[in-house]
């Protein structure tokens, strides 16, 4: 799972920058919308909402915003039909590369997905060739400071988690897709406060990078991410510390 965690912590090193901002809204308001129109309105009856409106409130996003991308969604107010399109490919050094998309135009959004793959050392491939490298799960991050590790194990283990593993200076918790509200409630319940908290997709195996290939991969991943239709981006890379530690 290293590969996931630090691409989690360079995410998290960037920060929330002012100039992405309206970019990560736009990001957020979609996948609220198609949420709101898969599962209804009501947060407390649709997970994948309530894990939407979550993020969209640890970016700051106004509540106005957030009330208004549900609204379009349950049919309330006028809105664009997005649609949930996945893509898949390699990166450089055979990295899979699983790409999340709410589009509106799948001839663009392909566009998009295919140019920032050819311009960064990889291809975009046929459904299915690195789907089967990855596997739903809750994902959790905790720092290590100020965390007890013995008890952090003992809640994770009582909600359902099924892996917990020291990564640097953190813990991750990986449990079933099915176990994230439990998990999430345990831990809030003890006070223990995450870093991260979602349901993502976690590679089954790793390639591990030299700092040219890390350099290749993550300017990639990047310009995927850099399109307003990609939602989410997976892969499967693995770069050491020191590697990390220059990029």
């Amino acid at each position: 799972m290293a590969g996931h965690s630090k691409w989690a912590n360079i995410k998290r090193r960037k920060g929330a920058q002012d100039a992405v901002r309206g970019k990560i809204f736009t990001k957020l308001n979609r996948e609220i919308m198609v949420a709101a129109k898969i599962g209804g309105g009501d947060a407390e009856s649709n997970p994948r909402l309530r894990q939407a409106i979550a993020k969209a409130k640890s970016a700051n996003m106004p509540m106005q915003n957030i009330e208004r991308a549900i609204k379009k969604g349950t049919g309330d107010l006028d809105g664009v039909n997005y649609e949930e399109v996945t893509y898949e490919g390699y990166g450089p050094a055979g990295v899979a590369v699983l790409v999340e998309t709410l589009t509106d135009n799948r001839n663009r959004t392909v566009s998009d997905v295919r140019s920032a793959f050819t311009k960064n050392n990889g291809n975009l491939g046929e459904a299915g060739c690195v789907s089967w490298i990855f596997q739903m799960n809750s994902y959790f991050v905790f720092a290590r400071e100020g965390i007890e590790g013995d008890h952090l194990v003992e809640v994770a283990l009582e909600a359902g988690a099924e892996d917990i593993n020291e990564e640097d200076n953190e813990y991750e918790v990986i449990g079933p897709p099915e176990k994230f509200e439990d998990l999430k409630t345990a831990f809030e319940n003890e006070g223990l406060s995450y870093q991260v908290g979602e349901v993502t997709m976690l590679p089954q195996n790793l390639i591990k990078l030299d700092a040219k290939q890390a350099e290749q991969t993550l300017k990639l991943v990047e310009a995927l991410e850099d399109s307003d239709d990609v939602q989410k981006v997976f892969a499967n890379f693995d770069i050491p510390d020191d590697v990390m530690d220059n990029l």
